[in-house]
C-alpha cells in the first residue's frame, strides 16, 4: 500500500485548500467551533452546501450520472479531511451519505429522479426513523406498523432520537409490514414527508442542553406505497446497506483530528505543563495515527469498488472512543472553568466573548453530549458481537 499521494492527487488537495479558504465564511467556522451536538445545526451548512452545488461539490461521494463530481475515494477522502480541518460544515449527511445511496442502489427509476436531484442541491433536509423505544441496538424488533390500504400505507407507532426532524422536510424509516416469519423479514424501507397529516414531533433535550433529538409519533399516516424502496418485507437487506455507509463509509480522521488539535492548542495557551495531560495527549495522538491507517485500509476497499463491510463495526467502536477520550481531556485541562455554564442554545446566537471564552463554555455540553458515542449508531456492544459472527466466526 503506497501511503503518499500521487502527484495529481496533490494538485488536487491545493485546489480543495484555496476553494475553502476563498468560500468559508468565519462566522461558519465560529459555528462549528461552539457546536456542541452531534450535528450541527443545519442552517449553519445550507449556504455552504449551496456553494459547493455550484461549484460541483455538494455531493462528493456521489457518481457524475447524478451530479456528484465522479471522485475517486482518494479525492474524496482528500476532500473531507480537508473540510474537517478548516472546520466546514456537514449539510445532511443523512441525506447525501445515507439514503442518497441507497436510492440510487434500490430505488426505482421514479424515486431516483424525484429525490437525488434535490438532494444535490440541498432544497431536502432528511431525517432517519429507525430507533423505536425498546428498539435501538436490536433494530429487528421495531414495532412501528405500516398496513395496505389500496395503493398506500397506513402508518402508526413511535420513532425516537430522531435528529433535527423538527429542522427536515424528509424522512427514510423502517417500518412493519409482516409479522410472519422472522423478523428482520418482516420489515420495509420507506420515504416519507414530514408534513404529512397524522405525524407528531416532540423534542427531547440532551443532557449538554442541545435540541437535536426528537420522538416523532405516527398516528394513522397515510403514504403512498409508491415511497417504499425495495421490495415489500425486504427492508432489512436496505438498512444493512444504509448501516455500513453510517457506520464506516465515512471516515472522520479529519474531523477528529481537528477536534484533537483543538484540546491540544487550548492546553498549550493554558500553559499547561502536567505529566498525565501530556501521557494522555501521546495515548490520543498515537490513537489517532493508528486509526488514520485503519481509514486508509478501509480506502483501499473503497478504491476497488468494496463495501465497508464488518469494519465499519470497528471503525464505530474506535472512533466513538477516541472522541469520548478527546472530549474528556478538554475538560480536564479546563479546570474549573468547566463549572461555568451558557443554558442558550445554539452557543454561536447566544453568545458574544472573546474566543477564547466562547470555546471555554463549549467543552461541558460536548462532553456531556459525547457521552451517547457509544451508544448511539449501534452500541459499542452490539458492534462486538457483528465483528465476532462475521469475522471471528463465533
Amino acid at each position: 500500500m503506497d501511503l503518499n499521494l500521487m502527484p495529481e492527487d496533490i494538485v488536487f488537495q491545493g485546489e480543495v485548500r484555496a476553494f475553502i479558504e476563498a468560500n468559508l465564511p468565519d462566522a461558519t467556522r465560529r459555528g462549528m467551533a461552539l457546536t456542541t451536538a452531534f450535528l450541527n445545526e443545519p442552517e449553519m451548512g445550507r449556504e455552504w452546501h449551496k456553494k459547493l452545488d455550484k461549484k460541483g461539490w455538494s455531493v462528493p461521494a456521489w457518481p457524475e450520472e447524478w451530479g456528484g463530481p465522479g471522485w475517486s475515494p482518494v479525492q474524496k477522502y482528500i476532500f473531507d479531511t480537508e473540510c474537517a480541518r478548516a472546520g466546514a460544515p456537514v449539510f445532511n449527511a443523512q441525506g447525501a451519505r445515507m439514503v442518497g445511496p441507497v436510492i440510487m442502489h434500490f430505488g426505482t427509476q421514479e424515486q431516483k429522479d424525484k429525490h437525488l436531484p434535490r438532494i444535490r442541491s440541498g432544497e431536502d433536509h432528511w431525517c432517519q426513523g429507525y430507533s423505536e423505544p425498546g428498539s435501538g441496538s436490536d433494530l429487528a424488533s421495531l414495532k412501528t406498523k405500516a398496513e395496505p390500504d389500496g395503493d398506500d400505507y397506513i402508518i402508526n407507532g413511535q420513532k425516537i432520537w430522531t435528529s433535527f426532524a423538527h429542522r427536515s422536510n424528509r424522512m427514510f424509516a423502517l417500518v412493519r409490514t409482516s409479522t410472519e416469519g422472522k423478523r428482520q423479514e418482516g420489515i420495509s424501507f420507506i420515504l416519507l414527508d414530514m408534513d404529512t397529516p397524522g405525524m407528531t414531533i416532540r423534542p427531547i433535550i440532551g443532557n449538554g442542553g442541545d435540541h437535536e433529538f426528537n420522538e416523532v409519533f405516527f398516528d394513522d399516516v397515510r403514504v403512498p406505497q409508491a415511497g417504499r424502496v425495495g421490495e415489500e418485507n425486504k427492508g432489512w437487506d436496505v438498512a444493512k446497506f444504509l448501516l455500513e455507509y453510517e457506520r464506516g463509509g465515512a471516515l472522520v480522521a479529519g474531523r477528529v483530528r481537528a477536534q484533537f488539535t483543538q484540546v491540544v492548542r487550548l492546553i498549550q495557551a493554558r500553559g499547561i505543563d502536567d505529566p498525565h495531560i501530556r501521557s494522555r495527549m501521546a495515548e490520543i495522538g498515537a490513537d489517532l495515527d493508528a486509526m488514520e491507517m485503519v481509514d486508509i485500509g478501509v480506502l483501499s476497499d473503497l478504491q476497488s469498488g468494496a463495501n465497508p463491510g464488518a469494519v465499519s463495526s470497528m471503525l464505530k467502536m474506535r472512533w466513538s472512543s477516541i472522541r469520548q477520550d478527546v472530549s474528556e481531556l478538554a475538560l480536564d485541562a479546563a479546570g474549573e472553568d468547566i463549572l461555568k455554564w451558557e443554558p442558550g442554545r445554539p452557543l454561536y446566537d447566544a453568545l458574544q466573548l472573546p474566543p477564547e471564552e466562547e470555546e471555554l463554555l463549549a467543552l461541558a455540553p460536548r462532553y456531556l453530549n459525547f457521552r451517547a458515542f457509544t451508544i448511539l449508531g449501534g452500541t459499542n456492544e452490539i458492534q462486538a458481537g457483528i465483528l465476532a459472527k462475521q469475522v471471528l466466526d463465533l
